[in-house]
Formats: C-alpha cells, structure tokens, sequence
C-alpha cells in the first residue's frame, strides 16, 4: 500500500509524496484534502515515474513533454489517483484510531471576572475522539444554550461558554462536562461578577413621638459587598446603644431609640465600592 511521507497542511497547498507517485492537493477545509488538476503527465526523474495533479489556479500550467501525457480518463490513472487517496485516507484513519479514548482537558477553565451588564466568557481546550458531547452547568445546574448562555465551538478543540448580560446573580461555579463513548472529563471555574455600589431603594423619612423609637432602613448591592455609613446633617453618626445601625448581605438600618428632639434632622445612608459611590437621603421628625 502507498505510504504518503508527508502530511498535508491545513489550509494550504502542499503535495502528497508516495512511492513512485507525486499527488498535488489543494486543502479545502480541516481534515478533507481535495485533488484538483487540470492537466495530468507522467515525467521520468532519476529513474522514477512521478504522477503530477496540478492543482487549479489562474496560473497557466506548463505544457507536458511531448509524448509523455496522460489521458485522466484512463482507468490506470483513475486507478493510481484513487490509491493516493485512499492512502492518506487510511494514513489519517490510523492515525485517529490510536488517539480514540476519553476526552482530556489540555488547557483548564480559568476564573473570569464579569461586569454588570457585560459579558464574561469561559473556555478550554480539549482532545476527545470521537467528537464529545458537551454539556455546561453553574452549581451543579446544566445551563441550556440560548440567548442567556451560548455553547461556542471555536476550534476543533476548543470549547467555550458565553454569559451575556452580567447580572449579580451569575456569580457562581461553572463546569463543563466532556463526554465521548470511552468515557467522560470536566473541569470548573468561578466567574466573579463586579458590580458598582448602589442603594436600591433609599430610607423613606419619618416622623415619631419623642421617647419613641425611629427606624430608616435602605436596600443596598454591590460586589465586592459596599462599605456602608451613616451621617446626620453631614456628621459621621457616633454609635451607642442608643442610636446604631445594623449592615446585611442587601440592606442597612438605622435605630433610634428613645428619641429626642436632638435627634431630629437630615440623615444620609452612602455605599461605596471600588466601581461606585451611591447615596440617599431622607429626614426624621420627633413631634
């Protein structure tokens, strides 16, 4: 059987030298080689018979020596012509059959930042044949592919997962699963989602009795998680166990007890984050 010595390139021209033979072939697209020719001639070099597909191309091909062409219609030539074929053919399918096994990750996920209203992409490189199935997950959920979540094949072998539309809820462990008929791999990785400091929804104001208690509350988000403080008429509040404020995962209040005329005035709740400063103010009356 004819052993090529030489592989073809992707996306490229190159020629497939066999015993006794010359094949020229344009390559059309990954893992398919195309003979193309327009004239075909058979020359004598060193003592060797050479057979010569030219590819096609604008370039006009050189006669072949008198007496020496070859009619492609003969069945010899269709012969020789196929045999090349089937040899790379059969070179490559060896060369796949003793890379069939489970899928391996050659180049793992990598955590990736994500910022709110933008898009954050994970992506790793595999080798798996045959072709795997690939399924993607966020703590231990699949994740459909659609306008949300988008399945990206980039390569052959590489596999990626696209998050549109950051939002503080995409935060999470992804995992990617790889499976194949000998068996199946994954790998994981965190996206961080970095979003400014915001209050929601401010401190509404109120109005109460002296010796009353007085409460202002305020939704808050962000990540990394705000630093939050409170001011009354522009002064830092000085805690006690009579006026003190509490700081949650998504809010913050403010508790007056006991209030007194003095504790009457404008208050003001901040957040702030590496990626923003928000602030809400609202005003408290002691009748």
């Amino acid at each position: 059987m004819l052993q090529p010595s030489e592989m073809v390139q992707r996306r490229a021209d190159a020629a497939l030298e066999c015993t006794g033979y010359l094949l020229l072939l344009r390559h059309g697209s990954f893992g398919q080689a195309m003979p193309l020719w327009t004239t075909i001639y058979k020359a004598w070099s060193r003592g060797v018979a050479t057979l010569t597909a030219c590819a096609m191309s604008k370039a006009k091909v050189a006669p072949p020596p008198p007496g020496c062409t070859l009619d492609i219609n003969d069945p010899q030539v269709q012969e020789a012509a196929i045999r090349i074929q089937a040899s790379y053919r059969g070179h490559r399918s060896r060369k796949e059959l003793r890379e069939k096994g489970p899928p391996k990750v050659l180049q793992p996920l990598k955590d990736v930042v994500l910022l709110e209203g933008s898009a954050a992409k994970l992506e790793c490189r595999v080798s798996a044949f045959p072709d795997p199935f690939i399924v993607w997950s966020k703590d231990g959920k699949e994740l459909k592919d659609g306008p949300k979540y988008r399945y990206v094949f980039e390569d052959p072998d590489v596999v990626a997962l696209v998050v549109r539309d950051g939002v503080l809820t995409d935060l999470g462990k992804y995992t990617v699963t790889i499976k194949n008929p000998f068996g199946q791999t994954s790998d994981s990785a965190c996206i961080k989602v970095e979003v400014p400091a915001k209050i929601t929804k401010g401190p509404d104001s109120v109005k109460v009795k002296k010796g009353s208690t007085a409460v202002l509350k305020a939704e808050i988000s962000g990540e990394p998680a705000p630093d939050v403080g409170w001011l009354k008429d522009g002064d830092d509040i000085e805690e006690d166990n009579r006026v003190f404020y509490d700081i949650g995962d998504t809010s913050t209040t403010l508790t007056i007890k006991n209030a007194q005329a003095s504790d009457a005035g404008k208050y003001e709740v901040f957040v702030e984050n590496n990626l923003g400063v928000d602030q809400s103010f609202a005003r408290v009356d002691v009748l």
